[in-house]
This record gives structure tokens, C-alpha cells and sequence, in this order.
């Protein structure tokens, strides 16, 4: 049995595993005898292991998403960067779309966005765009999206993903004429400066001009999504 990187069984389990896996094989029994006492013995072990097993697989799969796109990203090499047998990625997601859609589900949550002040939100978005610690987590899944959008088939799971979990309910928490075109509009805009910081970072701006940049783009925003 393979651990994932970081995770697994506690060693004495794993000691316990391989003792008990030994003596079997040291055993007078046919093959068939065989198999069935090594399965017994997997099966405790792997339950154990279940949610640690799931969570590397999904790990791997976001990064190899996120370098290699839908097209390029292969389950066999999901599943040696999670150090797991390839069977056990199909198990556990069935195909490799049901992985990719996992993967977009498991995306950084928007709706803290959609919180607050309407008349306020240009100023959050602004400081979440240009302050937030944890963008990298944003940044990969935004490759993702970037990096998978030309694959025919990752085209409506990426579509479905953005409605559901961002445009559908920035329309909602907007309200009112043109709510969707709303919405649509300044998701667009954020993108695109999510883009632009994940090359061009600060623009090397100096304090002054970085305050510039956050008020301008708050102004914006807001401009976008105001009825």
C-alpha cells in the first residue's frame, strides 16, 4: 500500500501491515487463498486511509490542472504525484472529468465577497485583489480555468462551474435591472486584474501609486456593478 505524501497510516499501523502481509505470503495456500487474505488485510488499513487518500489525489490533480490544463493533465500522472496506484484515482472520482469537476468545487470561496455593503463592494474586492495572503490558492484555480478553457471537454464543466458558484450568486446578491450583465461585467473586470497581478504583481508602483491603483480600481468596480 502507498501513503500520499504528508499523510497515511501511523507508522505501527503500516509496521503491522507489512508483518501481517509477510506471514501470509510465508503461508502453504493456493494463489486464490492468497489474494483474499492480502485483500483482508488492504481493507482496514485503506479505510483508515480513505480521507487522506482522497485529499492527495485531489491535491495532485489541482496542480497538474493547474501546469498541464485539462488536455495535458493525465490520471497517471495524477496519481504518481500522489503516490497512489491509478486505479485508486478512478475509484475514488470515477473519470477524469469527475475529478476536474471535484477540483473546481473545491475552489476558494467567493460568497465572503458578496457580503456586506452593494455600495462597499468595489472596496473589498479592490482589497482582496491587490492585499489577499492566501492568492496563490485563487491564482492556481484561475490557471485552471485558463489553462483548460481551449479543451472541448472541460469547456461546460468550466462553464457550469462559474455559473454556479460566481455569477449566479454575485446576479442574486446584486438584485435589481440588469442584475446578470451586472455581474457578468464586473466578474469580468475582476478576472482580469487577477490576471494581470499574477504576471505584473505590484506594476512595480511605489505606496503612492499602489494607493492610486486600489482607489481607481475600487472606483471601477463599483461603476460596474451599480445599477
Amino acid at each position: 500500500m502507498i501513503y500520499p505524501t504528508g499523510g497515511g497510516a501511523p507508522k505501527s499501523t503500516v509496521d503491522d501491515f507489512y508483518i501481517d502481509t509477510a506471514y501470509i505470503c510465508q503461508q502453504p495456500m493456493t494463489t486464490r487463498e492468497r489474494t483474499a487474505k492480502m485483500a483482508e488485510n488492504v481493507a482496514p488499513v485503506r479505510a483508515r486511509n480513505a480521507a487522506a487518500t482522497r485529499q492527495a489525489i485531489l491535491d495532485a490533480a489541482k496542480n497538474r490542472f493547474a501546469k498541464e490544463g485539462y488536455d495535458g493533465a493525465s490520471l497517471r500522472e495524477i496519481a504518481a504525484e500522489a503516490r497512489v496506484d491509478a486505479a485508486l484515482v478512478s475509484r475514488y472520482f470515477g473519470s477524469k472529468e469527475e475529478l476536474f469537476v471535484e477540483v473546481l468545487n473545491c475552489g476558494p470561496d467567493a460568497t465572503e465577497l458578496f457580503q456586506g455593503e452593494l455600495s462597499q463592494f468595489g472596496e473589498r474586492v479592490a482589497d482582496k485583489l491587490l492585499d489577499d495572503p492566501d492568492r496563490q490558492d485563487g491564482l492556481d484555480h484561475l490557471l485552471i480555468m485558463l489553462r483548460s478553457a481551449s479543451s472541448p471537454a472541460a469547456a461546460e464543466p468550466l462553464r457550469r462551474s462559474m455559473r454556479i458558484w460566481f455569477h449566479d450568486p454575485f446576479a442574486a446578491f446584486l438584485g435589481g435591472p440588469e442584475a446578470d450583465v451586472r455581474a457578468r461585467l464586473a466578474g469580468d473586470l475582476i478576472m482580469g486584474v487577477a490576471i494581470s497581478r499574477a504576471i505584473t504583481d505590484d506594476h512595480d508602483l511605489d505606496v503612492e501609486g499602489r494607493a492610486a491603483l486600489r482607489r481607481r480600481l475600487a472606483k471601477v468596480i463599483q461603476a460596474a456593478i451599480d445599477p
